[in-house]
């Protein structure tokens, strides 16, 4: 399991705008990763739009905003489009990074177990350490408490 102080794992991963984002080439920036669940789904709808609102206010504190799912670059660019979202959304398919942030775990709904995405934001310093985790991510007020720690 990560931890506060840890390097965070490099990673390169298509886009849903076409391009392939890999986190070495974003050192001297802060890097608000968030994982989700799924693309057209209520609280990851919800949690994009409150990233998206506050964009503005997060690129002023010299941060970017990426989200991480297991959905393809197809679904996330029809996702942000319906959206209205600016900030990149990456495709991790193969679950490779899921699984080394550690957020690809056993979930259990209605009594019935199944491995899926804990809710998970990392914010990720200029030289590429972890300095917040927010596991198990409540959607209300989350965007508010990136900005504090940013």
């Amino acid at each position: 399991m990560l931890k506060i102080g840890d390097k965070a794992p490099l990673f390169s991963l298509p886009s849903g705008d076409g391009e392939t984002i890999a986190l070495k080439n974003l050192r001297g920036r802060k890097v608000v990763l968030y994982f989700y669940p799924k693309d057209h789904t209520s609280g990851c709808t919800k949690e994009a739009c409150f990233f998206e609102a506050n964009l503005g206010t997060i690129e002023k504190k010299g941060a970017i905003v990426l989200g991480i799912s297991a959905d393809g670059p197809e679904s996330h660019a029809r996702f942000a489009q319906k959206q209205g979202l600016s900030f990149s959304l990456l495709s991790d398919e193969e679950k490779k990074v899921l699984k080394a942030y550690g957020v690809w775990k056993e979930k259990s709904m209605y009594g019935r177990k199944f491995l899926g995405i804990e809710r998970t934001t990392f914010v990720i310093d200029e030289r590429g350490k972890i300095t917040h985790i927010f596991p198990k991510v409540k959607v209300d007020g989350h965007v508010e408490e990136v900005l504090k720690v940013l």
